[in-house]
């Protein structure tokens, strides 16, 4: 063969592998291409799914608050001096009118012996001026009886008269002594009463504990000085903050569940007694006050509270668990399975409160299933297998 030849078989060859591998490329990668799109087109997603709820649904907020007495006062001595004894200690009952403190009495005991003399004497003297008005009117008489029949003359006749008028002052003189000296002797005998400190209130019940005490046996204390805290723990008060939001959704006489750190297994019921009709600039909250029953003592003045309240209840609602809802340009909704449970359809929603873990759904008939994990993987139409069906706990419809 020729040199031109064998140059020209060498070309031909080349062009030949050169198509036929280009061919086989093209092919391989046709086949990968429709390969990819059989399976993009033919993709399953697995996802969970749970039934749309109807029922009652309860909106619950929890707000934190602190224990207070429903009244306290403290115990104080009216007057000055030493303390003597003190009857009670802290956490002791006591009752309405019931002695707790004992102060040193020598001195008003000794101005009320002094007070009795001088009563005396006063009562002394009111007798003595009125056995001389007596003595005095039956000389006026006697000098009247004289001078009507002429035998006594006018001046002896006022003499007797003059008499009679002094004698009756003297009366009026002594008796005024007399009841000043009576009231000299009730306000020391009142001073002396003030040595005996007693509880004393005007409402409530008629037993309270002590709940401080702020000095001690043998202190010398001033007039009005506390000594004693005396507080009413049955009931108490829960206080509470409340915001605007909130604050139209609680009404008086409103039940609410109270709960304190020191006894987390006890739920105690509270009643909505106060609602301040103001708010305070720094929070922008209103104070609202809870009475709640404590016969057993276990709430203290003091103490943490979480007090739960129901501020609002749908009748017949329409919810789905809250893992439901997701957001596809900028719309709020749930993907609804399709009956044959094999493929989804986008339902935009309008959300209303949360109430456990079910959202309620306002203005809406949904109804069926929805899907809560696997979201992220899907769209409208998408093609799905169902692995799981999550159990939905309703929300409650009252206290408990």
């Amino acid at each position: 063969m020729s040199p031109h030849k064998s140059k020209t078989a060498w070309i031909a060859g080349g062009i030949i592998v050169f198509v036929m591998g280009f061919f086989l490329v093209n092919l391989r990668i046709q086949s990968k291409s429709d390969d990819f799109t059989k399976e993009k087109v033919e993709r399953i997603v697995p996802v969970e799914v749970a039934s749309v709820q109807r029922g009652t649904l309860s909106f619950y907020r929890t707000f934190s608050g602190t224990i207070d007495p429903r009244a306290q006062f403290a115990v104080a001595p009216k007057v000055s001096g030493r303390i003597q004894r003190l009857l009670v200690d802290v956490s002791d009952p006591v009752v309405r009118g019931q002695i707790v403190v004992q102060m040193e009495n020598a001195e008003f005991e000794q101005e009320v012996i002094e007070a009795e003399a001088r009563l005396a004497v006063a009562e002394a003297n009111r007798d003595e001026a009125v056995s001389h008005f007596v003595i005095a009117k039956r000389q006026l008489d006697r000098a009247k009886a004289l001078n009507d029949r002429g035998i006594a003359s006018e001046s002896s006749y006022d003499s007797a008269q003059a008499q009679f008028l002094t004698g009756q002052s003297a009366v009026k003189v002594a008796e005024a002594n007399l009841k000043r000296e009576d009231a000299l002797l009730r306000a020391a005998r009142i001073r002396l009463g003030y040595t005996q400190v007693k509880a004393d209130w005007q409402q409530g019940d008629n037993e309270r504990t002590v709940a401080e005490r702020f000095v001690d046996e043998g202190n010398t204390v001033a007039a009005n000085t506390p000594i004693l805290s005396i507080v009413e723990i049955d009931p108490v008060i829960a206080v509470i903050q409340v915001t605007e939001k909130d604050y139209p959704l609680i009404r008086l006489g409103q039940q609410a569940k109270v709960q304190a750190d020191g006894f987390p297994d006890k739920v105690f019921i509270g009643t909505v007694s106060r609602i301040s009709p103001i708010f305070r600039e720094s929070s922008r909250q209103a104070k609202m006050e809870l009475q709640v029953a404590n016969p057993e003592h276990f709430l203290k003045p003091g103490m943490f509270s979480r007090c739960t309240l129901e501020l609002d209840r749908a009748e017949k609602a329409i919810s789905v668990p809250e893992m439901a809802i997701t957001k596809r340009n900028n719309q709020i909704g749930v993907f609804r399975v399709a009956e044959d449970s094999t493929s989804v359809e986008w339902v935009e929603v309008r959300q209303g409160f949360k109430s456990g873990d079910q959202i309620q759904l306002i203005g809406s008939e949904l109804s069926g299933r929805v899907v809560t994990i696997g979201q992220q993987f899907i769209k409208e139409g998408s093609k799905i297998r169902i692995v799981a069906e999550s159990a939905t706990v309703q929300g409650g419809a009252g206290l408990q």
